[in-house]
């Protein structure tokens, strides 16, 4: 499986769009610096879900319907109950540096990864955890000394989790065990040689994990063990990535330009997502 077309373009003129899910028939999104959690349907409507001043990235969905989102700059997981949102977690305590992308499973038990150093000022690279929030609010740690936690996917069973470490450029596997703790770490695939840092990810239902790769600008296929199956070249640096779509067959792929400011990138506007055509459908979650 080798898709050898180019992307299609699905929405451009967004400032940087980020944490995308395929989610009741549509593509749901955070756009970092508009603030906003969007939703764009297949044929390209597009709503307004809800504006989070703190900045929105990871999303995911409680098993009762509501949306968890989180607020990257004030480190916090919130849940949009109506239209108001409302704090569940303080993750500031635990997070050094903004938090990021967010994996919800079918419990509600939130999987929030953090910068772990001041990226943006170009601070020297710290090691950080990957937190767990119960649907209560309590926040633990699941997994120490992680390398810039970023997208995180979820097996079918529910039993295997996999977290991008963009610094450590590897995607990285644990054992969930009942009560949603992690346990067996180990190396899912390294891609030391490779040029890549993963960003977003998601698992389709061959086991095999898509992965965006913001430095090298492409988006990659790859097995359990550091196999490359497929790359995709995007013009400007990829994102993230989802296997959405009514058959699951259409990867929605996030491009955007990490400019000095967000009054830049507002300007600029050069945020897309594009699709193109897989034969293997999404699994897991998100």
């Amino acid at each position: 499986m080798s898709p050898s077309h180019s992307l299609q373009t699905f929405v451009k003129g967004l400032a940087f769009p980020e944490s995308p899910r395929w989610h009741d028939g549509a593509l749901w999104f955070s756009d970092f610096y508009e603030r906003r959690v969007s939703r764009v349907t297949p044929d390209g409507r597009m709503e307004t879900i809800v504006e989070v001043p703190g900045q929105p990235s990871g999303l995911g969905w409680l098993p009762d319907g509501r949306l968890l989102v989180v607020s990257m700059n004030d480190r916090r997981l919130l849940r949009l109950d109506g239209h108001s949102l409302v704090e569940v977690a303080d993750l500031s305590p635990f997070a050094p540096a903004p938090c990021n992308d967010m994996l919800v499973d079918a419990r509600g038990r939130a999987y929030v990864g953090n910068f772990g150093f001041d990226l943006h000022a170009r601070a020297p690279f710290a090691a950080t955890s990957l937190l767990m929030v119960t649907p209560t609010g309590e926040v633990r740690v699941a997994a120490q000394d992680m390398h810039f936690p970023n997208g995180t996917v979820l097996t079918p069973d529910g039993r295997t989790l996999i977290v991008a470490e963009s610094y450590g450029q590897r995607l990285t596997a644990f054992d969930v065990a009942g009560d949603g703790t992690l346990a067996n770490r180990r190396i899912w695939a390294q891609l030391y040689g490779k040029g890549v840092g993963p960003d977003g990810i998601c698992l389709d239902a061959q086991g095999a994990i898509w992965m965006a790769s913001p430095v090298t600008r492409e988006v990659l296929r790859v097995r359990q063990g550091g196999e490359v199956t497929d790359r995709i070249p995007t013009e400007d640096q990829a994102v993230a990535c989802m296997l959405g779509g009514e058959d699951r067959r259409t990867l929605f792929v996030l491009t955007g330009r990490v400019l000095v400011t967000p009054e830049q990138s507002l300007a600029a506007r050069t945020g897309t997502i594009h699709t193109v055509r897989v034969e293997v459908p999404g699994a897991g979650l998100p």
